[in-house]
């Protein structure tokens, strides 16, 4: 059964790329919003009979032992999915929320929703943007760990008297504060170069945290005015929004001069660049931190839009540690000792059942600088990081690999 529709309209079958045609990709959403209401009304189900039986009469692992027996070629019926279907249906009561909006999004992103996100506002907010954005799985559990949702919209700006409606709303949803720039790794005396080059640098990574839309146009981007030579940090393009945006990094606190230089390259690029059918050109400047009241009254009465927004980068290690620290090759190593593979077997519960014969270690060390917002982690951590995912793996490929 074909539960996920592709995350993108072409597949590989060895060395030959097919392309998925729209009548395959329209059938593919189909199915899985069936079968997403499927495992709705199977929550629900569980929750009727819990109701009227309790908890005492084991409902779930009797039905995962009925469904198991009556449909063995089908995945999807383990204990630990139908204990997710019981929450999924517990989430959202509500049939048209299942039909018209979670439903379209594959099951193992509802299940990571569900882990992760209690406010069901909240919850469909995700549902809502992973929609919209096409967002995989990888890029939504990110968006969630660096708290998009709370972050989306907040940034101090002008645009509600310098853009026309629904220009302004628009760009105001589009920018965030902070800004969340934890795939970097800078030493504590960098300067505003160190910080734009190694944006460039993670272009791709950068690009994903501004958000859909942002088309790269360049660095120390030249304009000539007056007969002087300025140069503008970075300058993208909004497909969108249709129009230049223009980002002045700081890293120092945000001081009300900063406003006024600003509002000076706004204008050159909407004089020099702007095309007549294009929207006006937005400001966005990005400080190590900012005094929103400061930020405010420097906006005040500039008559050019600008958005000021604060930028986070990942907690850096003492000069002490850096170089002590053990390398990737140097953990693998240690990982593939014969205890370190007990302890994962054990650890994943496998009872020496299951032979640990890969170590995702970029994998586990990339989750756990996402969640720890740390570099530095024991053999222990690493180890039982290691142990999840590969718990997760065997999991997913006997029970839910298509699935979740």
């Amino acid at each position: 059964m074909l539960a996920n529709p592709p995350e993108n309209p072409t597949a590989s079958l060895g060395h030959i790329s097919i392309a998925w045609p729209e009548n395959l990709l329209r059938a593919a959403v189909a199915v899985n919003k069936e079968l997403i209401l499927l495992y709705w009304q199977i929550g629900r189900d569980i929750l009727n009979r819990q109701q009227q039986q309790g908890w005492g009469a084991k409902v779930i692992n009797r039905l995962a032992a009925d469904l198991q027996k009556a449909f063995p070629e089908m995945k999807g019926f383990s204990r630990t999915n139908l204990m997710y279907m019981r929450a999924f249906a517990e989430a959202y009561p509500d049939e048209q929320i299942v039909q018209q909006l979670v439903g379209q999004i594959p099951w193992g992103h509802n299940v990571r929703i569900l882990d992760t996100v209690k406010d069901q506002t909240e919850r469909l907010w995700y549902v809502q943007q992973t929609i919209q954005h096409g967002w995989s799985r990888n890029v939504l559990v990110h968006q969630i760990e660096s708290k998009l949702y709370h972050r989306q919209g907040k940034a101090t700006t002008n645009f509600n008297r310098t853009l026309p409606q629904p220009q302004s709303e628009l760009a105001q949803q589009l920018l965030k504060d902070p800004y969340t720039f934890d795939f970097l790794n800078l030493g504590e005396d960098f300067q505003e170069r160190d910080l734009e080059r190694a944006l460039i640098n993670h272009i791709r990574d950068f690009l994903v945290e501004l958000g859909v839309g942002f088309a790269f146009v360049g660095s120390q981007y030249h304009l000539e005015v007056g007969g002087e030579d300025f140069y503008i940090d970075l300058l993208f393009y909004h497909l969108r929004l249709r129009c230049y945006v223009v980002i002045d990094l700081k890293i120092e606190q945000f001081k009300p001069e900063f406003s006024g230089k600003m509002n000076f390259y706004v204008s050159a690029v909407d004089d020099l660049l702007r095309h007549p059918d294009d929207q006006p050109t937005i400001g966005m400047i990005l400080c190590k931190s900012k005094n929103k009241v400061i930020a405010e009254y420097s906006l005040r009465d500039m008559h050019k839009p600008i958005g000021v927004s604060a930028y986070q980068l990942k907690d850096t290690l003492p000069e002490a540690l850096q170089g002590n620290l053990p390398t990737i090759e140097q953990l693998e190593a240690e990982l593939e000792t014969v205890s370190i593979i007990d302890k994962i077997n054990g650890l994943s519960g496998s009872d020496g059942k299951i032979q640990v014969m890969h170590y995702p270690l970029d994998e586990a060390y990339q989750r756990l600088r996402l969640r720890t917002k740390k570099t530095e982690f024991s053999l222990e951590e690493i180890g039982n990081e290691v142990a999840k995912i590969q718990s997760e793996i065997n999991a997913n490929t006997t029970i839910d690999s298509d699935l979740i």
